[in-house]
């Protein structure tokens, strides 16, 4: 069986915690987060064998020189760069920087993965683990099929994938959820005072962020402030299974579905300026196309003293690899992003201080983050989740 015994959470985490319910961040799913992200990483061994990369790394090599040699795709860079640098974070990989450009060599051989112990491993410490495992097993399927050129879109957002992300992506599974509670407690905070309540969602998905607030809103006997709830996701099956699901629960309040693409001017799309009270979105946002432009979207369509709050996965460091981009690294509308050195120097997951220098250079007045990322990463830098609030 493979070593597995991760350290217990550190009190002072505890401590940055202590504002939140004790079963949100339990032991188990401490343990779930670590098992996970040696999953993730044992993936990348594996994947790296798959591909017959180590033959090239004898000798110090960049991962545009592997796509060359190797005959991938150019577009299969990103997710072969991924890829390394997990390797690299682990001491597989030995790394030199020159002219902005990095090179790769082996340390030695690499161990063998071991996913089926450690699966094993994840389910007994908790069964719902079952829907990340599953969703990062089908990612690392299509690498192969990625890297030649096929689309890693189509791939895994075929019709037989996607009850793998409705799992994903759902209040049942704990290593997700924490995503939309966190979110939700958030917009709680900042809107319960409110006596009308006029919110707009950006891609809502399958409707668990959704779930979350009314839940949140609803456990506080607020729900009947709620004015006008217009609920937005691009994607017709995830918008009409949200749809399906979140009307059988709260048939009487006054919730609106309908398409919003975050990267086209929103007033044209039936959000007006000055018309909602709170914006919110669950782990949308950094896949906008133009960072900038769809924040300023966001400001724009606030009212007055309204509320922007997003829920994101959070890079706590730059460039430190998180098990969840295997997953999204093979879809364009991950990677394929304006960029700039300051607030978006890569595409995918920010760190708070890009987050922060975002939202200032979009117009928004002070952000906050919690749990407090800066004190939370100085003491566990496996904790990605937060909650971002700021008004307009």
């Amino acid at each position: 069986m493979p070593t597995f015994n991760p350290p217990p959470i550190h009190p002072q985490v505890a401590e940055l915690l202590r504002d939140y319910p004790a079963e949100w961040f339990s032991d188990q799913l401490h343990q779930s987060v670590e098992l996970v992200e040696r999953y993730g990483l044992d993936l990348a061994i594996d994947l790296v064998l798959k591909l017959n990369v180590p033959g090239e790394l004898r000798h110090w090599r960049s991962a545009t020189a592997l796509c060359h040699e190797l005959g991938f795709h150019p577009r299969f860079q990103i997710a072969l760069t991924w890829l390394l640098e997990r390797l690299a974070e682990a001491g597989h990989l030995a790394v030199k920087s020159q002219q902005d450009k990095r090179r790769y060599r082996l340390q030695g051989e690499l161990p063998n993965a071991e996913l089926a112990e450690l699966r094993a491993i994840g389910l007994r410490i908790d069964p719902a683990n079952a829907a990340t495992l599953d969703l990062l097993d089908a990612a690392a399927a299509a690498y192969p099929s990625v890297a030649k050129g096929a689309s890693g879109a189509e791939t895994l957002f075929g019709m037989s994938q996607i009850q793998l992300w409705l799992a994903y992506f759902s209040n049942d599974n704990p290593l997700y959820a924490l995503n939309n509670r966190l979110a939700a407690a958030a917009a709680l905070d900042r809107v319960a005072a409110k006596p009308r309540l006029r919110i707009l969602e950006i891609g809502a998905g399958g409707g668990s962020g959704t779930q979350a607030l009314l839940q949140a809103l609803d456990a506080q006997g607020l729900t009947g402030n709620i004015e006008c709830y217009r609920i937005t996701e691009p994607n017709p099956f995830f918008r009409r299974r949200a749809e399906w699901e979140i009307n059988a629960q709260f048939a009487d309040l006054p919730l609106e579905f309908g398409s919003l693409d975050m990267d086209q001017p929103w007033e044209q799309q039936g959000a007006p300026r000055n018309g909602f009270d709170l914006v919110y979105a669950v782990n949308t946002v950094h896949v906008a196309h133009d960072l900038l432009f769809t924040l300023e979207q966001a400001r724009q369509t606030l009212a007055p003293q309204g509320w922007l709050v997003l829920g994101e996965c959070l890079r706590p460091f730059p460039g430190k690899p998180i098990y969840t981009e295997l997953v999204f690294q093979l879809l364009d509308s991950f990677t394929e992003v304006v960029t700039d050195p300051v607030i978006r120097p890569n595409p995918g997951f920010l760190t708070p201080e890009q987050w922060r220098n975002a939202l200032a250079a979009a117009g928004f007045g002070e952000t906050q983050i919690k749990p407090d990322p800066e004190r939370m990463r100085a003491l566990y830098t496996g904790f990605y989740t937060g909650s971002l609030a700021t008004a307009r």
